[in-house]
């Protein structure tokens, strides 16, 4: 940590701020983890007497779960602990870029390998703030959806930044028409390309735009308590219909994240 605070100095930018938020998390994460599994590993050598912590660890190891102490201290999520570890992975190749180059933004942000999207977003809407002098408590996220992936992205967004990560559920992205669509057959989750976050002024009316579906985001499927933010998604349909579907954008999700 000390490494990366040097190389970016005391001027920092919301986005470099966010990361090292990150970095502290994950690193508070790791040393837990290797303390825990060292500690078993002296156990089984006779070096350590085996707690009940120790047998809750090996329980959960063996059943496939994340263990309670790891969960508490992890991003929310609902995979098993051999999905969760390469997730886990995932997450760190991300934040490994950051360490390496941190005075360089990143292309496209993974941000479903965050353990705090939220502070992401707001980071957008406060280099908004900061670059052009707009009051904060009137900025909120506004979101375009391109027609690439991750991979095919060559440079930076000219406003906000470019975010990854987000599956629908309940409906389906098209690419082709750049808008939302009824689900296939036993497609729960629909991939959604590269998405321009940026910030804009709140509509002092209020009213309704058409054509658009403010879309819940959430970072796991047990939705509730893991709410993210609204996304603006284009529609054909009248937007009634994906709320009474239940049709939301999913961050984590097992088998496809």
């Amino acid at each position: 940590m000390d490494d990366i605070v040097s190389k970016l100095g005391e001027d920092r930018d919301p986005f470099q701020n966010v990361f090292l938020q990150e970095c502290e998390y994950m690193s508070i994460l790791i040393d837990e983890i290797l303390k825990s599994l060292s500690d078993l590993d002296l156990s089984f050598k006779g070096e350590l007497t085996m707690t009940e912590q120790m047998e809750g660890l090996m329980d959960s190891i063996y059943l496939d779960n994340v263990p309670a102490k790891w969960e508490k201290l992890a991003f929310p999520s609902s995979r098993g602990l051999a999905s969760w570890l390469l997730n886990l992975k995932h997450r760190l190749d991300q934040l490994n870029v950051f360490r390496d180059d941190p005075s360089t933004q990143m292309k496209v942000i993974f941000l479903n390998r965050l353990k705090n999207p939220q502070s992401f977003l707001t980071a957008v809407r406060q280099k908004s703030s900061r670059d052009n002098g707009f009051e904060l408590d009137k900025l909120y996220i506004q979101t375009e959806v391109t027609k690439k992936m991750h991979n095919e992205i060559e440079g930076m967004p000219r406003d906000g930044a470019y975010v990854f990560g987000f599956h629908v559920e309940g409906a389906r992205w098209d690419s082709g028409v750049n808008q939302l669509e009824e689900s296939e057959p036993k497609k729960q989750f629909s991939v959604v390309p590269v998405i321009n976050v940026k910030a804009a002024f709140v509509s002092k009316d209020n009213k309704e735009e058409k054509g658009i579906y403010k879309c819940p985001t959430y970072m796991t499927v047990a939705r509730g308590a893991t709410y993210v933010f609204e996304a603006q998604l284009k529609t054909k349909y009248p937007a009634q219909k994906w709320i009474i579907g239940g049709v939301a954008m999913i961050l984590d999700v097992e088998g496809v994240a």
